[in-house]
């Protein structure tokens, strides 16, 4: 069977560029109103994409009011638009620092069930001051224990799936038995930050589970990539960088006894797209005339957990000592890496460097034809930096409307890309493997 790529929409408000909720072809509606999410994925649907994709912050945000905040939580925002689409998968993220193994098990069962088998969860540890106050912490969890906390938090997850098997529904009514209890076990974890009895009240799905997606990309989260991830959304500035940790996290993968096709790597990409180089370039150029320095600003200290860059000069090249020591960085500790290195590499200032992550926040920025998309999107595919992308457009509808309706077609026509769908779940869009659990008999026994 040929290898074919995938194709998965990230999902943001009017798009992923800073300034793109003021740029006049960004969609107009509210970010509160359903229709802006169920007219982005219809496009992603019809374009047979494989997932759409939702964040989530558990913060209110940037506080100057002068960039678009506020989110609407993902699985019930996933949940209407289950009934919105037939096909195309349903990624929602969910945080492991602040939730509870058995309610977050039951919302993504009923998912699974309600979309009849297209959910997944995106797994993520969350470092953020604000939301660790919004939930009553008195202090955050550091970078190493929120992937103890993670681990152990998953396995009481998984141990819930498996624990009420769709074989243990009779819907007997002429025998007047529903259930046999006989086929369903308590989870029964028991780990030093978790405990949780079970079975859990929401019968196996679809899909027998969600899809497990990660996000992580230090050396922590590769291992726990590594052992649960079966899609991984990453971050990489450059192709190089991007079949390094494609290489590893690969090769890591087996060390757990699994194969390197177990997990699929998705890049993000922002791609602007214009009929010319220079009409693409234009696309940039609107939107950072519509940026604040005062957000990126704001933005770029979040990302460094806090660290203030304000009184920094915003035309002199950077040096290493403007930037905080990365190990002492409680946030996303490969990305801030990443934002030095390519800081030093290409000598940007301040202004360069805002300017450069109000686009795609350090993800790959793409900039041309469609032709030209395309072609970088077959080169990463074709040498092992990628299994997809986590498409990312700038503007939403506009540019994300040009990705599937020019891009799209070029891929499938140098049969890269699938015509239409072959199954109805997200693990079939994904070709991953059907779920190896012991059979409920076994289980019981």
């Amino acid at each position: 069977m040929s290898r074919h790529l995938h194709l998965n929409l990230f999902l943001m408000s009017r798009g992923h560029h800073e300034g793109a909720w003021r740029h006049p072809k960004s969609n107009h509606k509210a970010l509160t109103d359903l229709a802006l999410y169920v007219e982005a994925t219809s496009i992603a649907e019809r374009a047979k994409f494989d997932a759409v994709f939702l964040a989530d912050t558990l913060a209110a945000g940037n506080s100057s009011g002068l960039a678009s905040s506020g989110s609407l939580e993902p699985i019930v925002l996933l949940s209407l638009l289950a009934a919105h689409t037939q096909k195309i998968g349903l990624i929602g993220t969910a945080s492991t620092t602040y939730s509870l193994p058995y309610t977050l098990a039951r919302q993504f069962a009923t998912l699974d069930h309600l979309s009849n088998g297209r959910a997944g969860w995106n797994i993520v540890t969350s470092w953020a001051p604000e939301a660790g106050a919004n939930y009553g912490l008195q202090q955050n969890v550091d970078h190493g224990d929120r992937y103890k906390l993670a681990e152990e938090f998953v396995e009481a997850v998984d141990a819930l799936w498996k624990s009420f098997p769709a074989d243990a529904v009779l819907d007997d009514r002429e025998g007047g038995r529903y259930l046999d209890r006989d086929r369903m076990t308590p989870a029964d974890y028991a780990g030093q930050h978790y405990r949780t009895k079970g079975p859990l009240n929401v019968p196996e799905s679809p899909q027998s589970r969600p899809v497990y997606i990660q996000a992580g990309q230090s050396d922590a989260g590769r291992g726990f990539a590594a052992r649960w991830a079966e899609a991984i959304f990453t971050a990489h500035m450059t192709k190089d960088s991007a079949k390094a940790f494609y290489t590893d996290v690969k090769s890591r993968a087996v060390g757990y006894g699994r194969s390197p096709d177990d997990i699929v790597v998705l890049p993000g990409i922002s791609a602007a797209i214009g009929s010319t180089t220079r009409e693409a370039e234009q696309v940039w150029e609107e939107l950072d005339d519509l940026t604040s320095t005062d957000v990126g600003l704001t933005r770029l200290s979040a990302r460094f957990g806090g660290h203030d860059f304000s009184s920094l000069p915003l035309d002199r090249p950077l040096t290493a000592d403007d930037f905080p020591d990365p190990n002492a960085v409680e946030a996303s500790r490969s990305r801030v890496v990443g934002y030095i290195d390519m800081t030093l590499k290409e000598n940007l200032t301040l202004r360069q460097l805002l300017r450069k992550l109000a686009g795609a926040r350090g993800h790959f920025v793409a900039t041309g034809t469609p032709e030209q998309v395309a072609d970088i999107v077959e080169d990463w595919f074709k040498t092992g930096a990628a299994d997809g992308f986590n498409v990312m457009p700038p503007i939403i509808n506009s540019q994300l409307a040009l990705f599937a309706d020019e891009v799209v077609p070029i891929l499938q026509k140098r049969g890269l890309f699938r015509h239409d769908y072959e199954g109805s779940t997200l693990r079939s869009h994904f070709g991953l493997n059907a779920v190896a659990w012991p059979s409920a008999l076994a289980r019981s026994a």
